[in-house]
């Protein structure tokens, strides 16, 4: 019915491409047109306005010498107002736009190292997209985006990047745990000098204030009862002491305590120790 009437539908997002006895004529937009056949009108082809999206994927080598393939997408779409250029000026869209991201890749790539292609992978892409964008729009095409969605190295490299990273992780972990145990030792020293220094100072105040009760008892009883001496006092004093640490040794079934030499008599010689330690400490207290 349409031929028959010489009418048309464009549908919506495409064009259509009319031509006048095989000449360009006009660009018809989405709807209905009248095209009179019998006039030399027909209709060359159709072209989408459309977003499109090509993916490519390229091989290339990097700077230090390891092949990777790097996936590019682009994605582009025919301009309205130079449809006729898209239409005729390129014979298949997609063959040439893969030709220039190959030719923009392998000159970009080989300039960096492995490590550095992941890290630079926008730039790579941003001079694809530069590089097909002033080529691209000599023919009718728009370049929306360029994106580089993959860098993917050979599987054995890949598998020794992997272990490379591992062994640095687990050497960075040595290496907090060694400080860790660093950090332990150093806190555990100061804390047993702390406890030794404390210690120190109870022992010295404890037997400080042995030797003052001791003093100033053997001086309250030398005072209280004539005719004793300090000597007497420090003998009953100590024999007393004795026999009592005898008791306790004997009501304990474990004991491990051992006295060398054993017997009343070591008792004097202990005593004449520290009754003359005493009698020396007393003397400048009773001046």
């Amino acid at each position: 019915m349409g031929n028959l009437f010489c009418c048309v539908q464009v549908d919506q997002s495409k064009v259509a491409i009319k031509e006048r006895f095989g000449k360009f004529d006009e660009v018809l937009e989405p709807g209905c047109h009248c095209l009179p056949w019998f006039l030399g009108s027909q209709i060359a082809g159709h072209l989408t306005l459309r977003l499109q999206q090509l993916d490519v994927r390229c091989e290339t080598k990097t700077k230090d010498n390891v092949f990777v393939n790097v996936v590019a997408s682009i994605q582009y779409r025919a301009l309205a107002d130079k449809a006729s250029d898209a239409f005729y000026k390129l014979s298949n869209t997609r063959s040439q736009i893969q030709a220039y991201v190959f030719d923009v890749i392998r000159a970009s790539v080989p300039k960096l190292n492995l490590d550095d292609t992941f890290e630079q992978k926008n730039e790579i892409a941003k001079a694809v997209e530069d590089e097909l964008e002033k080529a691209m729009s000599a023919y009718g095409y728009e370049i929306v985006q360029t994106l580089i969605v993959d860098i993917e190295p050979d599987e054995h490299v890949k598998r020794a990047m992997n272990e490379i990273n591992a062994a640095a992780r687990m050497r960075v972990a040595a290496n907090e745990k060694a400080e860790a145990e660093k950090i332990l030792q150093i806190k555990r020293a100061e804390g047993e000098a702390e406890s030794k220094y404390l210690s120190g100072l109870g022992i010295a105040r404890q037997r400080q204030a042995i030797v003052d009760g001791l003093r100033d008892s053997v001086l309250g009883f030398s005072v209280n009862v004539p005719g004793t001496t300090a000597k007497d006092v420090m003998d009953m004093v100590l024999v007393t002491q004795y026999f009592d640490t005898m008791k306790e040794i004997g009501a304990s079934s474990k004991s491990s305590a051992v006295f060398i030499p054993h017997g009343p008599g070591a008792v004097r010689d202990v005593a004449t120790q520290i009754r003359d330690g005493l009698l020396q400490a007393s003397v400048p207290h009773e001046s």
